[in-house]
């Protein structure tokens, strides 16, 4: 259902369901949890989050349990689905999505709790809830107010309508498009894994929280540490840094 594999500094989170069409189950939101944690503990210095099954990469929550659901099962499927996208919007080192195919539903919540978000020309985005007459969880409405604005946040939910590659770049859903995109995801990972681990995690940090005071102590540090001195050192010898 869910993969890890890793190649050199990048760990590749792999969705692989093809008779679901990629949508999750409460025990796979469960399972994403446990393998972004997995990640976050680790020494990779980048994620991409991609599907093994050609034309979707998610039909999003298994809506095939919702009617099996008894009192207190809704509750635990939203647990257990916050669990698994918080885990990934919480890795410390940057996270892409890679969109070749649909991306319906908790789908579109999931990728926003990635850093970029790269679609294929086939690409399609739509999120759904209203057509299946519920809502969609607060924190995922905000993630996606915050990608969108608050008007093309409310065109889909409140329409469900299907968001092609073009427009959902033109949007800001997605931030890079291009005909096949998993190659180009893998070029932009393996540039952001050549950059110093230590000063990505810290401009992760700010991009989540810039209002935290303790990145000024934390950017301060940065100046009397191993990775400044090898990146002044190359900036100075004209070369790539070493890190």
């Amino acid at each position: 259902m869910i993969r890890l594999d890793r190649d050199g500094h990048v760990a590749t989170i792999t969705l692989d369901r093809p008779a679901a069409r990629n949508a999750l189950p409460t025990a796979g939101w469960l399972k994403l949890a446990e393998v972004a944690n997995e990640i976050a503990a680790s020494d990779a210095r980048v994620a991409i989050l991609r599907s093994e099954v050609p034309l979707i990469f998610s039909a999003g929550a298994d809506i095939s349990e919702f009617g099996t659901f008894a009192e207190g099962d809704a509750t635990q499927f939203r647990k257990a689905m916050r669990a698994g996208i918080e885990a990934v919007a919480a890795l410390p080192m940057p996270c892409l999505a890679v969109v070749d195919g649909g991306c319906y539903g908790a789908a579109v919540a999931l990728i926003l709790a990635c850093d970029l978000r790269v679609a294929g020309e086939g690409a399609q985005f739509a999120a759904t809830p209203a057509k299946l007459g519920i809502g969609y969880p607060r924190e995922d409405v905000a993630r996606l107010s915050a990608q969108v604005g608050k008007g093309n946040a409310a065109r889909m939910l409140f329409t469900g309508e299907i968001v092609d590659a073009a427009d959902a770049l033109a949007m800001g859903l997605v931030e890079l498009r291009w005909e096949d995109a998993e190659p180009l995801a893998r070029a932009f990972a393996d540039r952001i894994a050549a950059n110093a681990p230590g000063a990505m995690k810290l401009l992760k940090r700010a991009l989540v929280d810039p209002t935290d005071p303790a990145l000024d102590d934390a950017f301060d540090a940065a100046f009397s540490g191993e990775e400044f001195a090898k990146g002044l050192a190359a900036f100075r010898e004209r070369r790539r840094p070493d890190f």
